[in-house]
């Protein structure tokens, strides 16, 4: 794997691949774009946990009731807690890894400092 110009392990471990420009330029539009909205939704879901008079909560509710459930107290607010925290995890995930990219022509700095 070392000798694989495109995949680098730098000194703390982290594997950096190499794309061209375009892609890289995309990857970390859209992987940002995406971290964002997860971590957007997630303060949301955590909103509908919190307060009793949530608007997600409340449709989440009313769609229950369209059925004939009747949730409402804990469960509810243990499931929105659970779902926020995915999001959150899964937001956090996505930019991690879109992260992990370079651009081929922004070089490498183990390699430019001499190091081997």
């Amino acid at each position: 794997m070392a000798d694989d110009p495109n995949s680098d392990v730098n000194g703390n471990g982290r594997r950096d691949v190499a794309v061209p420009m375009e892609l890289y330029k995309s990857i970390t539009v859209f992987s940002t774009l995406l971290a964002v909205v997860f971590v957007l939704l997630a303060f949301v879901m955590f909103d509908a946990a919190t307060l009793g008079r949530s608007f997600v909560r409340g449709v989440v509710r009313d769609a229950f009731g369209v059925v004939g459930l009747s949730v409402g107290g804990q469960p509810l607010t243990i499931a929105f807690a659970l779902v926020g925290f995915a999001f959150l995890v899964t937001g956090s995930g996505i930019y991690i890894l879109g992260s992990r990219f370079r651009a081929t022509e922004m070089g490498n700095a183990k390699h430019e400092a001499g190091e081997e």
